[in-house]
């Protein structure tokens, strides 16, 4: 099986994607894509062609089809969609998240559970968060990797995976002193904090002060290495911030209790949903509520791998 990645400037998209191509174990390309101006025309009008797409990089795709494409988010599907059409049906789309204007031409399309599809479509998969890299090797990996930083940190290690504001809500001092609360409240032996690009300067400089010690404590940007996947190897326990649904997943893909700090004046509805799911799965409880009684490890990439080789290669 041939695998493309159509990878965009959206991080977290592209993050899934790879996640997907991982977990289908077979040699896949990453096929950098950008767009123009065009790009935000409607996907009925721009159809099955390269309409918004920066000219540089479509020769890289006029050639060489692919088994399967993997696509996420509106802007990248038709371009997909341009592709299958040149491979005259022998590229196959999987396309990550509802397309809009239409998802024709799409061999599977897959939506979280929290998009709430009442649809009965055969080409449609519904999964619970979102797929991403965190395997049981790579944890395996990233523990080894931060041991000897790691280990000076006493068990009962609570990680503290902090986000920051969203399009319309801000991360306030406040809710820095309940995320600090609820972190005191699990009473962990070490706290060990990472930050992101999204989180107020304020905001940091609060945890920093307030937060228990002994305190491992990364602030995004810093010129050291990004312990992210070391703080999800070496936790005990989680408290992520509910803005990033990508963090949350993976969060629950370690196998051990995650919270959820989500205050209600700064999420989304469509965040809520999310985050519910999350609970009534058994996989993770809003902090404050009891730990989650199931703590396996969850990742719709292997689910989605599973049913594109049961599409596609029969096997």
């Amino acid at each position: 099986m041939k695998v493309w990645v159509l990878a965009d400037d959206r991080a977290g998209n592209v993050n899934q994607l790879l996640g997907i191509a991982e977990a289908l174990k077979v040699p896949y390309e990453r096929k950098e894509i950008r767009y123009n101006r065009w790009i935000h025309l409607p996907n009925w009008l721009r159809g099955r062609t390269f309409i918004g797409l920066d000219s540089k990089y479509k020769k890289d795709l006029l050639h060489d089809f692919p088994d399967v494409i993997l696509s996420a988010g509106r802007r990248s599907f038709p371009i997909a969609r341009a592709i299958k059409r040149l491979s005259k049906g022998k590229s196959k789309i999987v396309q990550l998240m509802n397309p809009l204007n239409g998802a024709y031409g799409a061999d599977l399309i897959v939506l979280p559970l929290h998009d709430n599809y009442q649809g009965k479509a055969q080409n449609v998969m519904q999964v619970l968060g979102t797929p991403h890299r965190v395997t049981a090797q790579k944890l395996a990996d990233e523990k080894a990797h931060w041991k000897n930083i790691m280990k000076q940190y006493p068990p009962k290690r609570l990680s503290l995976i902090v986000g920051g504001a969203t399009k319309n809500n801000p991360f306030t001092i406040d809710m820095a002193d309940a995320l600090v609360q609820a972190a005191k409240d699990l009473k962990p032996a070490s706290v060990l904090v990472t930050t992101s690009r999204r989180t107020p300067k304020e905001v940091v400089e609060r945890l920093q002060k307030q937060l228990p010690k002994p305190c491992f404590f990364y602030r995004f940007g810093d010129k050291t290495e990004n312990p992210y996947f070391g703080l999800l190897a070496w936790a005990d326990k989680i408290i992520v911030t509910g803005d990033s649904m990508s963090m949350c997943t993976e969060c629950c893909a370690t196998g051990v209790p995650v919270f959820i700090y989500a205050p209600d004046d700064m999420m989304s509805a469509k965040h809520k949903r999310f985050h519910q799911s999350l609970y009534t799965a058994g996989v993770a409880a809003p902090v404050g509520g009891k730990t989650p009684k199931k703590t396996q490890s969850i990742n719709p990439a292997d689910e989605i791998a599973a049913r594109i080789k049961k599409l596609f290669t029969n096997k």
